[in-house]
């Protein structure tokens, strides 16, 4: 018995190299190698751009290409990526996203800066904040956004027509 451990410690040993580095990630960034030689090759997805008071000691590839790279993110942000983000956050109540409740009614992406109207399913939902900072905060996770508005309207007013037809027939309405 005590060979099979030993046989799967010297195996794990790769991976570990590459620990400090996926330390620093967040859980949804963090990447298994395949074999030990992948865990060697450069990641082509989006690192997390540093902390405002942090160097980039860690990085061979300059200033200017880590630069470049968060530009060509930037400029590759898509309202679907924010629709994805925003599907992730869910009415507490209900627990289903807001996308679909129809509790989002414009999106706009201009450059990095991202712009979200929304609603909620009444002026006294005593979930509205929790819901609005999700949003936000959903929204900023995503690589190469920089500025974020999530904008609460109240015209026109929910209903629960807006809900998407198919969640409609999921609740019964």
């Amino acid at each position: 018995m005590a060979e099979p451990s030993n046989s799967m410690n010297s195996s794990d040993d790769a991976p570990r190299a590459g620990a400090p580095q996926d330390a620093a990630r967040t859980p949804h960034e963090r990447e298994l190698p395949v074999s030990a030689s992948e865990a060697d090759r450069p990641s082509h997805r989006a690192v997390p751009a540093p902390s405002p008071g942090s160097n980039s000691e860690g990085s061979s590839n300059g200033g200017a290409s880590d630069a470049a790279m968060a530009d060509d993110t930037a400029d590759a942000l898509t309202e679907d990526q924010v629709k994805l983000a925003l599907r992730r956050v869910k009415d507490p109540e209900l627990n289903l996203n807001i996308l679909d409740l129809g509790l989002v009614y414009a999106i706009r992406v201009e450059g990095n800066t991202v712009s979200v109207d929304m609603t909620l399913t009444s002026p006294g939902c005593p979930s509205g904040p929790e819901i609005m900072t999700d949003a936000e905060r959903h929204l900023k996770a995503i690589p190469g956004v920089g500025d974020v508005a999530v904008n609460l309207v109240w015209s026109p007013f929910w209903s629960p027509e807006r809900i998407e037809p198919r969640v409609r027939a999921y609740l019964g309405f």
